[in-house]
């Protein structure tokens, strides 16, 4: 009925139904922010690109050394962290979402989303801890003449961004390969690794060779 106004007693009803409705709709979506999945958790952040820039330039350049005498029983792992729980069992719980663990702290359940390829895993069977500065690769580059103790201090070290759990087949595709003859499938994840790459590094006093700081210094460059 054009022209025809509403009496002040409606309009007050509506008012206060459209009021109660809003607030029901910000309840609800409150309630389904409350109930969604936990964020993944994830390592250690990593320094911001310009602080890895920093340190990739105090890094020494020299050519790769040797792999001979190369043993990954010369850095012990998986070492008992507490309890049961060994390391590979506390990256599994840390960065998994809904991690069940049992009695031997063995993950039975939960969910794994590996940052490298963007692919989502609910066993613990498929997915790898990668040591991000591979075993090898930190032999040839200063470890070769490290005491067993801080070889297996390095292979362990949960308080920097060395150890993530992504895809196994992943894992064992970079094997013991740099940056400059590897990166993750996924390159939105590039600047990350590569400021985990450098942050690594960097903590041990590990050493880079030229193709490999020159892939490092191009990816920070775009972060």
């Amino acid at each position: 009925m054009h022209g025809m106004r509403m009496p002040a007693a409606r309009r007050g009803f509506y008012a206060r139904r459209s009021t109660t409705l809003g607030a029901l709709l910000a309840l609800c979506a409150g309630l389904l922010f409350l109930n969604a999945p936990a964020a993944q958790a994830a390592p250690p952040t990593p320094p911001s690109a310009a602080t890895a820039r920093s340190y990739l330039a105090s890094l020494t350049v020299r050519a790769e050394g040797s792999s001979d005498g190369y043993s990954r029983d010369k850095f012990p792992h998986w070492t008992t962290v507490s309890g049961t729980c060994n390391t590979r069992e506390v990256v599994l719980k840390r960065d998994g979402s809904n991690v069940v663990q049992d009695g031997s702290c063995a993950a039975t359940s939960g969910s794994w989303y590996s940052p490298y390829d963007g692919a989502t895993w609910y066993a613990a069977s498929d997915v790898d801890i990668d040591h991000v500065v591979p075993l090898a690769e930190a032999w040839r580059s200063g470890a070769s003449s490290w005491t067993n103790a801080r070889r297996q201090s390095f292979a362990n070290d949960l308080s920097i961004a060395q150890l993530i759990a992504v895809t196994d087949n992943v894992n064992q595709a970079k094997g013991d390969k740099d940056p400059a003859e590897w990166m993750p499938p996924r390159t939105a994840y590039h600047c990350t690794y590569a400021r985990m790459w450098v942050w690594v590094k960097h903590s041990y006093g590990l050493s880079v060779d030229s193709a490999e700081k020159s892939r490092l210094g191009s990816v920070l460059n775009g972060c």
